[in-house]
């Protein structure tokens, strides 16, 4: 690896409907690279797309530090083909900040006050998700762990909204560990369920998710029940480097 990378995971995300009439049907897709820095920071990017109408196209950049905290973010949408909106969001042990320009708010510049640096911010990427999974501490065993201050990209469940400053909690399950199979391969697996996001205006369906158990908390499969009965899956994996 070269220019400050020591290690790259690469891979695709297949999104498919779970709904009776619809079952298996491919409804998106995601493709996604993380990349481990010579100073132990990660960059999380990920292009998604999901086909039901309205259609959302979605572009990320996430870099977080050493102990996995978020310093800064670059989300764009596109939303029934059109473009949405784009920011620019920064975090420092004590604020939050976030430039946008979307096609509702016009231009938007978001400050908030923290009282603890940032656990985590969710930008709607699959790939994200299973990296927040991180955020559950497994010393402690299954159980439920409830993670305060979280802050999204955008309240809505697609993340067709914003993108701007949104805070919630989370409710975080770890279920257990299990062996996984995928398009993939087969991978060392730990089980995960997100039974709870205190803060939406619309609760949350259970979700459940299975990432690689090996540290990286690469996202193999999700299941979201409830009114969206949505399914993804770790169709294309590789590793670089060390």
């Amino acid at each position: 690896m070269s220019g400050g990378i020591v290690r790259s995971v690469t891979g695709t995300l297949r999104y498919t409907s779970n709904q009776e009439e619809r079952r298996g049907a491919e409804r998106g897709r995601e493709f996604f690279r993380i990349d481990v820095h010579a100073d132990g920071s990660r960059t999380i990017a990920a292009h998604g797309e999901i086909d039901d109408a309205p259609a959302v196209v979605r572009d990320v950049n996430l870099r977080v530090d050493a102990d996995r905290a978020p310093q800064e973010c670059f989300v764009r949408i596109a939303v029934g083909g059109a473009f949405r909106g784009s920011a620019w969001f920064r975090f420092a042990p004590d604020t939050a900040e976030c430039e946008a320009f979307t096609a509702v708010e016009g231009r938007v510049r978001q400050t908030m006050t923290l009282d603890r640096p940032l656990p985590a911010f969710g930008n709607h990427a699959m790939a994200n998700d299973g990296f927040m999974l991180s955020l559950y501490d497994l010393s402690q065993g299954p159980g439920v762990q409830v993670i305060e201050r979280l802050l999204l990209s955008s309240p809505d469940h697609r993340g067709a909204t914003g993108p701007m400053l949104f805070a919630v909690d989370l409710a975080l399950e770890f279920v257990g560990e299990e062996t996984v199979t995928v398009a993939a391969g087969t991978f060392d697996a730990l089980h995960f369920r997100m039974v709870d996001v205190p803060g939406l205006p619309l609760e949350h369906p259970e979700y459940d998710l299975w990432c690689t158990a090996d540290g990286d908390y690469v996202l193999l499969k999700a299941a979201v029940g409830g009114y969206m009965q949505t399914a993804y899956e770790l169709t294309h994996y590789e590793q670089q480097g060390r």
